[in-house]
């Protein structure tokens, strides 16, 4: 036989998409993880029994909204006459293995939580925008890094993809209205192929009903889809970036005339982007021999560098041994006459200890030039659709930070509703930072948001209440650095916040309290 084809390659899954609406869906357990399994299942269209003698606060407030069946007892046997489908969420190895073993003598699928032998099939780490859904699965090696795989993709699909797939979805139903006829099925998929081959997904996302009337009228009249021109089609997305004069960033700086004599620059990096980076920081970068930088600094902004580059390496207990490590590399680098970029992530003196750096290089002789970046303390929340003041909900917000010098909690003032707080390198300390507003009077019901990554390709917003936000970052994960934001304003413009590109939707909804 002359012709070969590939060799499959094993150990892989049969990924599908499982139409579940209106099959029974049976979920065992009333925590976090079943919370999340009840999710899922829902947006399937699935109807869902629950099993379980106590709930979490989401599974209640599904269970009142009479959005799923709950059986307040522990499971038994009969539980599964009738099911479709059942995922066990429980604590309880042996249990979960002894109905595992029962549903596989009944030929139901289940999935046991954590127990990778003895499910039948994965959950896998989805993205959802309308009618497109994204799965990514390592087959239960690396769930943590599928949930980063899937932010990457996610991050890098063109704004209005979901919206596109929709109106093209319009379209279709349309064309095949007006021309049912089975002959005529190559000619209608060769059409709508050229047509989503060859135009900007953004374009198509923005079709109304005008524009796919003309393209209909120019399906039927047989004219390339390419012909057709609409209001929209115009419009651009992209902004052009700023022209950057090679000049210094002041004339009369300390150190200039004088020989062998360096010259130091204290630039904030901003929130992420580096399209959100001043003029000026971004010059500084441009004319520095060398860039001493924080850890965290984004690689999109180390990217646009073309000198050296030397990183701040910070581990937990050996901040100071990094930061001196900093302090002696600056020091000889200027010595030599260089020009040193001591680049700090957001703004320099908002928890970024700039102020000391300062302080420090001026007791050896040189002053810093400062260049102040954007702080993710305002404009990250900013970026995520949530602003930190709003007239008649918040004039007023508080920035802290919950890692202080000596490891203990934060001082916070008793709850005030006009009131936004922000709170800084506290995420790992969620459930203390909540305890701590609860005892200080913030109500259960006061919305809460973790801003992830702000300002970069993959950030994020999840969302949810004083009383619901541990459990909802519990199961949606977290991807540091982030921050906190307590307030009324989190939800102002929370209808528009879920169309921005950089949310993920699959988060918004987690919530029960609103």
């Amino acid at each position: 036989m002359s012709q070969t084809f590939r060799d499959p390659q094993s150990g892989g899954s049969l990924i599908v998409a499982w139409q579940a609406k209106a099959r029974s869906i049976l979920i065992v357990g009333g925590g976090a993880v079943a919370a999340g399994r009840v999710f899922n299942a829902l947006e399937a269209d699935a109807n869902v029994t629950v099993v379980a003698p106590k709930l979490c606060p989401e599974l209640e407030y599904r269970a009142q909204a009479q959005q799923i069946t709950w059986r307040n007892r522990t499971f038994e046997d009969s539980d599964l006459d009738g099911s479709d489908m059942v995922l066990t969420a429980i604590s309880d190895g042996h249990e979960s293995r002894r109905i595992a073993d029962t549903c596989k003598q009944r030929r139901i699928p289940v999935n046991a939580a954590d127990i990778n032998d003895l499910c039948d099939f994965w959950f896998m780490s989805t993205h959802r925008d309308h009618s497109v859904q994204i799965a990514v699965s390592t087959n239960s090696k690396a769930p943590r890094l599928a949930n980063r795989i899937r932010r990457q993709i996610a991050s890098s699909l063109p704004r209005g993809t979901g919206q596109a797939v929709e109106q093209i979805g319009r379209l279709r139903k349309r064309i095949r209205e007006a021309d049912p006829r089975p002959e005529n099925s190559k000619r209608r998929m060769t059409w709508l192929t050229q047509l989503c081959d060859y135009w900007p997904i953004e374009q198509l996302a923005k079709l109304d009903s005008d524009n796919i009337d003309s393209l209909l009228d120019a399906y039927v009249q047989d004219h390339d889809p390419q012909s057709v021109r609409i209001h929209s089609a115009s419009e651009s997305s992209g902004m052009p970036s700023p022209v950057l004069p090679s000049r210094t960033l002041t004339p009369d700086t300390p150190n200039t005339g004088e020989p062998n004599r360096g010259r130091l620059i204290l630039v904030g990096a901003g929130v992420g982007d580096p399209e959100l980076l001043t003029v000026r920081a971004h010059r500084a970068l441009k004319e520095a021999d060398i860039v001493l930088a924080d850890k965290l600094i984004p690689e999109a902004v180390l990217d646009i560098i073309d000198c050296e580059i030397y990183t701040a390496r910070k581990f937990p207990g050996a901040a100071s041994e990094a930061q001196d490590d900093l302090y002696r590399r600056g020091l000889e680098e200027l010595a030599k006459g260089k020009c040193v970029v001591r680049l700090k992530q957001g703004d320099p003196f908002v928890y970024g200890r700039g102020g000391e750096e300062v302080l420090f290089f001026r007791s050896h002789g040189y002053e810093s030039e400062m260049v102040p970046g954007l702080s993710s303390a305002i404009n990250g929340p900013g970026l995520c659709g949530i602003p930190v003041t709003h007239r008649g909900v918040a004039d007023q917000v508080l920035v802290i930070s919950g890692a202080n010098r000596n490891g203990d909690l934060p001082v916070v003032p008793q709850f005030m509703a006009t009131r936004t707080l922000v709170i800084l390198m506290a995420v790992k300390r969620l459930e203390q930072i909540v305890g701590l507003l609860a005892e200080h009077g913030f109500p259960a019901d006061l919305p809460v948001a973790i801003v992830e990554r702000a300002g970069c390709s993959d950030q994020r917003t999840v969302r949810g209440s004083l009383h619901t936000i541990v459990d909802v970052v519990a199961r949606a994960g977290h991807n540091p650095p982030g921050l906190i934001v307590a307030g009324y304003s989190v939800n102002v413009l929370s209808d528009a916040a879920i169309q921005d590109r950089y949310l993920d939707p699959s988060t918004l909804g987690l919530h029960s309290s609103e």
